[in-house]
């Protein structure tokens, strides 16, 4: 699950195996069958991993995360520890298949850390320009006059529709002032709706790095928007 989530944001990760800390809780033995679980659990996926001696939790070793950003940074979010000392603590059994009771071993898993940190780490990490799929607004729709603002809202009722998340800016301003605005937020697409394009039903679209194409049809534009968020570019 770890791999799964941080390679579709596009992080790279290292993993470290954390060891009994000085003072924890539970037996020698125990401990060492639990490192050698998780030690055999990481070989099994053949995952690569280094060894953190004494950092474990004081209740059990543990598989820590470390996501690597666009700038080098570690972050640890991720962790699988191990728990069989709670269970034994709060007396925790289950029924065996010889029918006798046995104490159970807690995994304890986070994956993101906190949501809210990893969303920091996240915004830092695209440097707030967000790939579609996740851009909280995917397309601005701006107005050239007033006369273009029917079709605008037809064009955004449209999109709405289909999923995308769009913004509509029929503000009496000028064109250049509306487009550096969306720049600045790192829309992924500005939608410019003129004369030509309320006559012609097609549209102007702008990406993210300034490349501008004209006469775009809107079934061809949403096809284009579906595959680039369905593939999590």
């Amino acid at each position: 699950m770890c791999d799964r989530i941080y390679s579709t944001f596009g992080f790279k990760y290292e993993v470290e195996l954390s060891t009994k800390p000085k003072k924890a809780m539970g037996k020698p033995k125990l401990w060492k069958i639990a490192e050698k679980s998780l030690e055999d659990a990481l070989k099994a996926k053949k995952m690569k991993f280094k060894l953190n001696p004494g950092e474990g939790a004081f209740y059990g070793p543990k598989i820590d995360f470390h996501i690597k950003d666009a700038i080098g940074r570690t972050w640890q979010c991720g962790t699988i520890q191990l728990d069989f000392s709670m269970p034994e603590k709060f007396n925790l059994t289950y029924e065996g298949k010889d029918g006798r009771k046995h104490t159970l071993v807690m995994l304890h898993r986070a994956i993101y850390g906190s949501i809210e940190r990893f969303m920091g780490i996240l915004i830092e990490h695209f440097a707030g320009k967000f790939p579609l799929w996740i851009n909280p607004v995917q397309v601005k729709i701006i107005t050239v006059t007033d006369r273009n603002i029917k079709f605008a809202e037809e064009v955004a009722k449209k999109l709405k529709e289909r999923g995308i998340r769009v913004e509509l800016d029929i503000k009496a301003e000028t064109i250049n002032k509306k487009v550096r605005e969306a720049q600045l937020q790192k829309v992924n697409y500005i939608v410019t709706i003129g004369d030509k394009e309320t006559k012609n039903k097609t549209l102007a679209v702008r990406t993210r790095k300034g490349k501008v194409k004209f006469g775009v049809k809107i079934s061809d534009f949403m096809d284009s928007l579906l595959k680039e968020i369905e593939k999590k570019k």
